[in-house]
């Protein structure tokens, strides 16, 4: 997919006041770091005026006062060693700025990504959003140490330079400061023809990781298919595009930067050397011309410079506005900063014995407005029972599930939870309150004991209780090194039944008093089947079960079943009263899988 982002103003001022936040702890490392470089550029100026007065007073008239001349031969180059080691300093502690800076950053963009809604992935890539987080923060860090010292720096010496210069001879100067609309003419073009340049191969940099991660990702189904030649193809244009925006950019800095700015230097040296021979007869001095020669090479140097950096700028700035706009997403919503009565903290429990464990009424919902997925549905599950939810493929059994986990806000109609309203809950106690088993189980690269822990820090003992009743502690402690066993890259050391149970007894080691499973039987075998039905049956009465299944087998003990189709809820009963429905729809699809079997 070829982006299309470009950089606005506001993106630019956006991306301002994100760097200005990023460094505003570290701002006191920035004034010093500013005022230590006027002292270096001071001492720059200093070096050609001691140069002059050691041509002008001793070299020409031939006073050789051994003395002076040494102690001013000394005062250049302790002045130059004085102003590079003081830049040397500086570019130091700008570099702990930059890296301060770019940590913070990266601190900030995951953990602003970890609290975004489920809304925002369903649309966000996943290569994309790395390539925020990693190659856009860096970028930070370049335009800290490359491009502000720099620009700084060189300001500093240009300005302190032009001051020197005019002291020694203002009509001079006026003729260096002449050329200077030049200079600006040629940034000018190079900013019109780089930028583009430089906002595209960024954008196709992130479509390129974008590409990588989603082909390693589903690279089982992409050779599955012989699909590696086109997906081949597909990133050598995308790959192909980025080399022709980079070359553009190269371009232009190749003919715009160095070369042409030298070619300026030239000019500016031979009209100041034309100007002192029309001057001569001892009008001006020739220390006068080595010091204007001398202060030539730092207006025109500074200028090369700043040029130079405006690639690196443009860099940092497309950059930092795609971390900024990444930022600017809408946090998951804030539920629960009080509770719907009394101003009572939401994360403080409320005691209803007597409430259901879920209340839904009239709820209806839409993923894109006027198509509408749920439609007035409406049921209650009391405390510790076991319900389940069935329907065809789109009848909105996931959509109800995204809601109950509140991964979308409600809409219309509401949901409570345990007498609670759900947006009035605090987020880490619903997400405490209410355990996932997904369809896919998500593990870590890590051992067992991590994989349940899930960095809760608990205790053994707690983790095998969960463990056990997930009935996954017999096959985990018959591991080579049983809790502390590593299960490889997404569980692979594990059968699809064995990573189910482990994220079955994740979801237990959190003590939920809700437990959500999301078609957690459709892509194991029968006997691990078994397995999982016997760990949800063993939690009936303690923990309130709500089970989405594929396979009517799964929930068939279920205290009651809610048939689902087209988002509205059509059949409920147990599993015996809804047989007895004669065509209805749980026994004709019950009936269809019992044929399959």
């Amino acid at each position: 997919m070829q982006s299309k982002e470009k950089t606005t103003p506001a993106q630019a001022r956006q991306a301002a006041g994100l760097l200005r936040r990023a460094a505003h702890p570290d701002r006191a490392h920035l004034g010093w770091a500013t005022g230590w470089l006027i002292l270096a550029a001071a001492l720059e100026v200093v070096g050609p005026l001691l140069g002059k007065k050691l041509i002008d007073e001793h070299l020409l008239p031939h006073h050789l006062d051994w003395t002076r001349m040494g102690l001013l031969l000394a005062g250049v180059l302790v002045t130059g060693w004085a102003a590079s080691w003081i830049r040397f300093l500086q570019l130091v502690r700008l570099s702990g700025l930059a890296m301060r800076s770019v940590q913070r950053l990266r601190e900030w963009v995951y953990g602003h990504v970890l609290r975004l809604p489920m809304a925002f992935f369903d649309r966000a890539i996943t290569g994309q959003l790395v390539s925020r987080v990693t190659n856009d923060t860096e970028a930070v860090k370049t335009l800290y140490i490359q491009v502000l010292f720099v620009i700084l720096d060189s300001t500093i010496v240009l300005v302190g330079t032009s001051i020197a210069m005019a002291w020694l001879d203002w009509h001079l100067m006026l003729i260096v400061l002449g050329l200077l609309p030049a200079v600006l003419g040629i940034i000018w073009l190079y900013q019109r023809l780089s930028a583009p340049a430089v906002t595209r191969a960024r954008a196709l940099r992130s479509d390129i990781n974008a590409q990588m991660a989603e082909s390693i990702g589903g690279m089982s189904v992409l050779q599955a298919n012989n699909a590696q030649h086109r997906f081949g193809e597909r990133f050598k244009a995308t790959n192909d595009q980025h080399y022709t925006a980079r070359v553009a950019e190269l371009r232009a800095n190749a003919f715009l930067l160095r070369p042409a700015l030298d070619f300026l230097n030239v000019i500016l040296l031979a009209v100041v050397i034309f100007s002192f021979g029309r001057q001569s007869m001892g009008a001006v001095e020739v220390g006068v011309l080595y010091a204007f020669i001398s202060y030539i090479a730092r207006v025109v140097e500074p200028l090369i410079q700043i040029t130079m950096q405006f690639s690196g700028l443009q860099q940092a700035v497309v950059a930092t506005a795609r971390v900024a706009t990444l930022l600017d997403e809408a946090n998951a919503p804030e539920h629960g900063k009080r509770s719907g009565s009394g101003g009572r903290p939401a994360d403080t429990p409320v005691d209803h014995p007597d409430a259901p464990a879920v209340s839904v009424r009239d709820l209806s919902f839409a993923y894109v407005e006027g198509q509408t997925v749920l439609h007035h549905l409406s049921l209650e599950i009391p405390q510790g029972a076991f319900f389940g939810i069935v329907g065809h493929t789109g009848s909105g059994k996931s959509t109800l599930l995204s809601l109950l986990l509140r991964y979308y806000p409600v809409t219309q109609g509401s949901i409570a939870i345990h007498g609670e309203p759900l947006a009035g809950i605090a987020n880490e106690r619903f997400r405490n309150e209410v355990g996932l088993v997904p369809q896919d189980p998500f593990l870590l690269a890590a051992s067992a004991r991590e994989n349940i822990d899930m960095g809760r820090g608990l205790p053994q003992d707690a983790i095998e209780t969960a463990a056990r009743a997930a009935h996954a502690h017999d096959f985990i402690a018959a591991l080579e090194q049983g809790y502390d066993t590593p299960l490889g890259e997404g569980g692979s050391r594990l059968s699809s039944g064995q990573k189910q149970l482990i994220a079955i007894a994740r979801a237990l080691a959190g003590k939920p008093r809700i437990l959500l499973l999301d078609e957690a039987t459709s892509r194991i075998d029968s006997q691990t089947e078994q397995i999982v039905q016997q760990a949800v049956v063993g939690l009936r009465g303690k923990v309130t079960v709500i089970a989405i299944a594929h396979r009517l087998s799964t929930i068939r003990d279920a205290d009651r079943i809610v048939v689902l189709n087209h988002g509205r809820i059509s059949e409920a009963g147990s599993h015996e009263e809804l047989m007895r429905i004669e065509g209805g729809l749980y026994q004709r699809l019950y009936l269809l899988q019992q044929l399959a079997v």
